[in-house]
């Protein structure tokens, strides 16, 4: 086991296996910059939550909803990487979408359930430039889905 996976061992957490879905590139590498697609709180192939933050959706689930999208983000690049996801050296960049209720303007706490559990692995290399946007709707009624760059350090 590597330190990025005995990192998320002494949280609790463990990383999902992530299912195979037509037509998408779940991570794609140019140079030392790696680039994850969009990722939803999604466990063992269903949406572990639905609906929008600040109405069928509380706070507090959309935080733990990104946590699980960074947990499908980081299963994405374990098999990206053959496994080995101490190959990565820091998160550069991460943009979180949060299907809102109308009167929900608390996107960036929701991304933060995301960007914590970066923090919580990589240090201060774990720390980001980020956007948290609120939307209209995500697809298969997700309330969040979140995307990221990542920097490789043996290019």
């Amino acid at each position: 086991m590597g330190r990025v996976e005995a990192a998320l061992g002494g949280l609790g957490l463990e990383l999902p296996k992530t299912p195979y879905r037509k037509g998408l590139i779940p991570v794609k590498r140019d140079g030392h910059l790696l680039y994850v697609s969009g990722q939803g709180p999604t466990v063992e192939g269903a949406p572990r939550y639905q609906g929008k933050v600040g109405a069928e959706v509380s706070l507090e689930d959309g935080v733990k909803a990104a946590q699980i999208c960074g947990l499908n983000a980081l299963g994405a690049l374990k098999d990206y990487l053959g496994g080995d996801l101490d190959r990565i050296t820091g998160v550069v960049k991460v943009l979180g979408l949060v299907a809102s209720a109308p009167d929900f303007y608390r996107q960036p706490e929701v991304i933060d359930g995301f960007s914590d559990l970066m923090v919580s692995i990589w240090g201060e290399n774990g720390r980001h430039a980020r956007s948290a946007i609120g939307v209209a709707a995500l697809p298969g009624n997700i309330p969040v889905e979140v995307e990221m760059i990542v920097t490789l350090g043996d290019v």
